[in-house]
């Protein structure tokens, strides 16, 4: 729960009542901790970076660079460097 409204709306907030769900306290604007959302914005800083002009140019861009740097986006966005053997 991240303080969005369609989450604390009166009916959601009866439904988590009535059922018994525990609700974390939640500060609104707090990081995201999900690593998908970070590994979206690494990859949005890297097309950014490359200035499309168009629908086309971003679909291209963002390919070359999921192809291109894939795994790195991932580690960077684990904030960590992949392991090594």
């Amino acid at each position: 729960m991240d303080n969005d409204p369609k989450h604390t709306s009166k009916v959601v907030a009866k439904w988590l009542t009535n059922n018994k769900v525990k609700v974390l306290e939640w500060p609104s604007q707090s990081p995201d901790l999900n690593p998908i959302e970070k590994l979206w914005m690494e990859l949005k800083k890297h097309v950014r970076a490359r200035r499309p002009t168009n629908l086309t140019q971003l679909h291209q861009l963002c390919q070359e660079e999921m192809d291109q740097h894939s795994p790195n986006l991932f580690w960077e966005a684990c904030g960590r460097l992949p392991e090594t053997n």
